[in-house]
């Protein structure tokens, strides 16, 4: 059978395509990987590979110590060898396997993406800055918006990470996929600006800043291979406290110290008061701010896992 050895999109392999006694030269996400010991007492190698249509087992009986030094399980690799069938199940019987180089490592078509479209996305975020008067915080968001590697980690970030196939950990948080964090974004700032007209009372600039920056923190959480992972520094501080940070290293020279900390208690407590021992909801917009994070991840999390 004709090996599909081409990297450009239309003729790339993918677990969903391949047929049995087909051979394989394709790049896949590597989700587990186990050494083990055959009847005859010598090592092989069992890998999980992952795309965007589906996941496939894969064996290498030869060489198998030197082929798993050359990669690490939550790495895109290629790999090399035959589809065969084994217990009414396709598997990939591999002659070579190593860590993706070059193009061939970007994992954006390995992980899960939103389905609105970011452009989109990213005007309305745009429509939604400009919505801002107040001129401090106007000049923070423009500070913001225009640091191009924060948009494009703005565009790249999820909420949360996806759990890992074959887990078997139940799914959790919201907007777990790339993309993930502008939807939310974009949707918690726009029911702030709605709620602002129902309640004029509410300090609608602090409000709809604190909506569009509350998450930036989810810029700096993630790492992006195989799988969506958190980062060392995520791990260790979370998203609220990087957020903080990187507001602080975008805010303009003259913001007056009383409104730098209303913005920050915003962000603070937009997960509640529980979640900051010792702090109490200070002002109103703190609150609404809590309670619009919640409705729109609560909501979103309904549909991505159903409802139980």
């Amino acid at each position: 059978m004709a090996s599909a050895t081409s990297s450009s999109p239309e003729n790339a392999q993918t677990v969903a395509t391949l047929r049995s006694d087909e051979h394989v030269d394709a790049v896949f996400a590597c989700t587990r990987k186990e050494r083990q010991i055959s009847r005859a007492g010598t090592p092989y190698l069992t890998l999980e590979l992952r795309d965007a249509t589906g996941t496939i087992r894969a064996r290498a009986f030869r060489d198998a110590d030197v082929l798993a030094g050359r990669f690490e399980r939550g790495e895109l690799v290629r790999v090399r060898g035959r589809v065969e069938r084994f217990r009414d199940e396709l598997q990939i019987s591999l002659s070579e396997v190593a860590r993706a180089q070059g193009a061939d490592a970007d994992p954006t078509s390995f992980l899960p993406t939103a389905y609105r479209d970011r452009d989109e996305l990213e005007g309305f975020l745009e429509h939604l800055a400009r919505e801002v008067y107040d001129p401090a915080l106007k000049a923070l968001l423009e500070a913001l918006l225009g640091d191009r590697e924060l948009r494009a980690e703005m565009r790249r970030a999820p909420c949360s990470p996806p759990s890992p196939a074959g887990s078997g950990r139940a799914p959790s948080g919201h907007h777990a996929y790339l993309g993930g964090l502008l939807e939310h974004t974009v949707a918690v700032a726009t029911i702030a600006l709605e709620l602002c007209t129902l309640h004029p009372r509410l300090d609608r600039d602090l409000l709809l800043s604190a909506a569009i920056v509350h998450d930036l923190g989810k810029t700096r959480e993630f790492t992006y291979g195989a799988e969506i992972e958190r980062s060392r520094e995520g791990r260790l501080l979370g998203h609220v406290e990087l957020g903080l940070r990187v507001i602080a290293g975008h805010l303009p020279g003259a913001f007056a110290p009383e409104r730098r900390l209303a913005l920050e208690h915003c962000v603070l407590l937009h997960h509640g008061a529980d979640a900051s021992p010792g702090q109490r909801f200070g002002s109103p917009e703190a609150l609404a701010l809590y309670r619009l994070n919640a409705l729109d991840a609560g909501v979103k999390g309904a549909f991505e896992h159903g409802m139980s």
